[in-house]
């Protein structure tokens, strides 16, 4: 993520594990808050192997409770019956407060909640929630036209740095 920095990016000790790319092509992300997320053993040991896919999800308020729905982690190889299914809904864990103002905002302004990264602090698993508003066609064209401008700048700096 050039252009800005993620909570994972900032804490020490942390490590990148999954990140949500479609995320940043889909919505503007207006705020992004970090939240731990209640697992089960198999599905840690399953993340630190990296089986984990972050594509299709998002996140829910269930009775006053955030839930990330959509999300898929892999069923540990070695774990037999503690195994749980792959794509269930997993909660996420917030200070009060913050869910109160992020369910105020879904609720009236049009705001949706997406996962965009996962990763370990130090020792626990944390999730990287973004405030989102969604694209129209016409802005996803116009991040595509930037970006695509800015690798035209880098290779012609590129070239001009290597004949001179």
């Amino acid at each position: 993520m050039k252009g800005s920095e993620s909570l994972a990016d900032k804490k020490m000790g942390s490590r990148l594990i999954a990140q949500n790319k479609k995320a940043y092509h889909e919505y503007f992300v207006d705020e992004k808050y970090e939240a731990g997320i209640s697992l089960f053993g198999t599905e840690v040991k399953s993340i630190r192997a990296g089986a984990v896919n972050l594509k299709d999800s998002y996140c829910s308020f269930k009775n006053g409770e955030l839930y990330v729905l959509g999300m898929h982690i892999s069923p540990y190889e070695k774990g037999n019956i503690f195994n749980r299914e792959p794509l269930r809904d997993r909660k996420l864990l917030m200070h009060k407060r913050e869910l109160n103002k992020l369910f105020g905002l879904v609720a009236q302004k049009g705001f949706t909640l997406v996962p965009l990264s996962l990763y370990f602090s130090g020792k626990n698993v944390k999730v990287e929630v973004g405030l989102c508003r969604g694209k129209k066609l016409y802005d996803k064209r116009d991040s595509a036209a930037k970006a695509e401008a800015g690798r035209e700048v880098e290779r012609r700096l590129r070239e001009q740095s290597k004949y001179d």
